[in-house]
């Protein structure tokens, strides 16, 4: 498997390059920015871009879809609680990020699925409270967390479709069940680490009780 974490735009979003060294097809989450940086990484790698993931529709990490997809043709995908919200940003806030909209999701998912890329399985687990249709990626070993759970932070809920409780819930009952030695892998530098587990973050995280 290959992995790679890396930080796009001026918002401090970490997108990630995971691939199939046997098939040789990747997908990258959350192309919020540096398109080309994550393609040229892919090439350098012998990997083909075959997904498009977006944790959530928040514009900046969906901003580089469209380019992405006009240059390497990966299908979108997205929770089916977020295809709305991905689609209708302002276009005050698209020039903001110097985004074009996104294309329409060619795939949606919801709770438990999978994301097969040649011998591996993506789990989808939604994870809502930073938005509706909020997801994490998880693989033994690993997940992607998106902007339910930081280093040592949680995501904000004061967007519209954000929810305390939803988000609380999502960390405690879903993210702080998984293996405690499973590795967080963020949406956002929050601090001077870029990962973390889940045993880490259940004892120093300061997630507020309800």
């Amino acid at each position: 498997m290959f992995l790679k974490q890396i930080q796009v735009g001026h918002m401090m979003v970490f997108a990630y390059i995971i691939g199939d060294t046997n098939s040789g097809e990747c997908l990258i989450v959350d192309p919020g920015a540096n398109v080309d940086a994550l393609i040229a990484e892919a090439v350098r790698n012998n990997l083909t871009i075959k997904y498009i993931v977006n944790t959530h529709g928040h514009v900046d990490h969906i901003a580089g879809n469209a380019e992405l997809k006009e240059k390497t043709g990966g299908r979108i995908i997205i929770h089916e609680n977020d295809v709305e919200m991905m689609r209708s940003h302002p276009f005050i806030i698209m020039r903001i990020f110097r985004a074009k909209p996104s294309p329409p999701a060619d795939i949606l998912v919801r709770d438990g699925d999978s994301v097969e890329l040649g011998s591996l399985k993506l789990k989808v687990i939604h994870t809502p409270g930073h938005s509706p249709g909020s997801m994490c990626i998880y693989m033994p070993g690993y997940v992607i967390t998106g902007d339910t759970l930081f280093v040592g932070g949680f995501g904000s809920t004061d967007l519209p479709g954000g929810s305390w409780e939803l988000l609380h819930s999502s960390i405690t009952d879903r993210l702080f069940t998984l293996p405690e030695d499973t590795i967080v892998l963020p949406g956002h530098k929050t601090g001077t680490a870029f990962t973390s587990t889940i045993e880490h973050e259940k004892i120093h995280n300061p997630l507020p009780t309800r």
